[in-house]
């Protein structure tokens, strides 16, 4: 399991967060738990996709906290509209995109997928300890993404039996360049392991393990370690409960 990373943010520079729930009394624990930290803030609330969208026009954050299953625009639609702006806006061509955390439940797990192809860089369970919420926030900001806690990969896991069947018509191209070094590497990714602890397993220098990481990603063509994770699941190249 991936470390809790130090707080990126300062009492001076907050981390800017966005809650976009359509159950308010979700959103006002939420806020409770994450206005608590002197490193974390909440900028934006929003119950549904649209009024998220049009709320971030106007307000930079830097993570938001997505949930799925809203009214109008669901949390898959607005997740790929927000990342979308990884270039900026017309507007204002220098703006970051948020990074994205989906909120959800196991009986979302087609979605959670389409989310996370759709750009975001994760997703907690909503009954998630309030730590590891913490934790998935100052984590993606860093960019990074949130696969490693139990409940997290436990859900990967799950949400492969809505996938299709492993057969060459579905294996990424880029599965087939990588090197043995980097699919022992995805394997671990895909495990829930840090690159400190994959490191450990390989014996290798974790600045080694990050090169091996960066060239994954950039022979699967994928955005951060989640969607390497869910590249690798869908080749088959890991199984649940392997």
């Amino acid at each position: 399991m991936t470390s809790d990373p130090a707080p990126t943010g300062s009492v001076g520079t907050p981390i800017r967060v966005a809650l976009v729930d359509d159950q308010q009394l979700v959103r006002a624990g939420f806020r409770m738990v994450i206005d608590s930290q002197p490193d974390l803030e909440v900028l934006v609330e929003a119950g549904d996709g649209h009024e998220a969208l049009r709320r971030l026009a106007a307000v930079e954050v830097d993570v938001v906290m997505m949930d799925v299953r809203m009214p109008h625009l669901d949390g898959l639609a607005a997740t790929a509209r927000l990342t979308a702006q990884a270039g900026g806006t017309a507007s204002d061509p220098a703006r970051r995109a948020p990074r994205v955390i989906v909120l959800t439940t196991f009986d979302l797990d087609e979605y959670v997928l389409a989310a996370i192809k759709a750009g975001a860089s994760g997703f907690l369970l909503k009954d998630a300890p309030p730590e590891e919420m913490l934790a998935a926030i100052r984590t993606v900001h860093a960019g990074d993404a949130v696969i490693a806690p139990s409940s997290t990969r436990r859900l990967l896991e799950h949400l492969v039996t809505a996938l299709p069947d492993a057969d060459a018509q579905h294996v990424h191209p880029g599965l087939a360049e990588l090197t043995d070094r980097e699919r022992e590497v995805l394997v671990l990714m895909a495990r829930g392991r840090s690159n400190t602890e994959i490191g450990s397993d390989l014996f290798v220098a974790e600045a080694t393990v990050k090169t091996h990481v960066g060239r994954i990603l950039s022979k699967l063509g994928a955005r951060d370690r989640v969607q390497a994770v869910v590249t690798a699941y869908e080749g088959g190249l890991v199984r649940p409960g392997a």
